[in-house]
């Protein structure tokens, strides 16, 4: 078998180094991700799932540094997982060959992503797998309407919980209120009513306050199991698409940020707000305490003995 036959059936992934450039790139890779979907073009195809498998290898510009275990400086596999999902959702499509364009494409809008190796196949066709390979590059992608990814973005509903509001007995009430609502759902909390350390240096005090509102957020979540501490905004976007309710703690995302909030315990609410004002929440829940006179979103003031939202 000539090199050329060996590499059109190897993975994608022998396929991208076979083909690598001279400056090398890093790469990631989707192996034999599988989903049920209607598709194709032919009638007996109409009215139908099929199982439809993807195996996806991108190459993504190398980091300049060190990579720090920070989930938020890489290319997650969701972003993957995502573009196939996206795609198979917008519409029906009848060719396999749409599909991997429209993904290689969606995956090439990643700042990180430079080269995108797509092979979909159909397993439930014939005897084996039916599929198309493509290779698409960042100066060759087609352009995507970027105004429809944004509106694609979820938008969560931000509740900001005070100290009295995380210990009310009907806690679990407001939260089974809050997911009946169907949207994304970020809890945020100030720090806990005893009082914190003093470090004597600003940049210390500004750890001290995001780490004491970091221990209120594993107290709300050992309140209610459907609740998880979340800090990155890798893991934030994953868990809003996916339905899982976080509790959003700062310090890493406030940390990071150019022009970041003031973090000391009394301006929890604030920090809250700014928080919404980054996801693009559609409107910020306070319950328990006072809502700001201004704020960057729409704030609604709850409360704590209101068992209504």
């Amino acid at each position: 078998m000539t090199s050329e036959i060996r590499l059109a059936f190897a993975h994608p992934s022998e396929r991208s180094e076979a083909t690598a450039t001279a400056g090398p790139l890093d790469r990631i890779s989707v192996r034999d991700h599988t989903v049920e979907v209607e598709i194709g073009a032919f009638q007996a195809e109409r009215g139908v799932t099929q199982r439809i498998c993807f195996n996806i290898v991108v190459e993504v510009r190398p980091l300049t540094g060190p990579i720090d275990d920070d989930v938020d400086r890489i290319l997650s596999y969701d972003k993957v997982t995502e573009a196939i999902a996206f795609e198979l959702a917008d519409e029906r499509l009848n060719l396999l060959e749409t599909l991997a364009e429209r993904v290689a494409d969606r995956i090439l809008l990643e700042p990180q992503a430079m080269r995108a190796f797509v092979r979909v196949e159909k397993l439930d066709r014939g005897p084996g797998a039916l599929g198309v390979e493509i290779v698409r590059s960042r100066t060759a992608a087609r352009p995507v309407d970027v105004d429809a990814i944004e509106e694609d973005a979820p938008h969560p509903e931000l509740v900001f919980l005070s100290n009295d509001a995380i210990a009310a007995p009907h806690l679990a009430g407001w939260i089974d209120q809050l997911e009946q609502m169907g949207r994304p759902l970020i809890f945020c909390v100030g720090p806990a009513d005893s009082v914190a350390p003093e470090a004597g240096h600003p940049l210390a005090q500004r750890r001290v306050d995001l780490l004491a509102i970091e221990q209120n957020a594993w107290v709300l979540a050992a309140r209610d199991g459907r609740c998880k501490v979340v800090d990155t905004r890798t893991e934030l976007d994953w868990a809003m698409r996916n339905g899982q309710i976080c509790i959003w703690a700062p310090s890493k995302i406030v940390l990071d940020a150019v022009d970041g909030p003031s973090a000391k315990g009394a301006d929890a609410v604030a920090l809250a707000c700014w928080f919404a004002a980054t996801f693009d929440a559609r409107e910020m829940l306070v319950i328990g305490a006072d809502a700001p006179e201004s704020a960057p979103v729409t704030v609604r003031a709850v409360p704590v003995g209101q068992t209504r939202l």
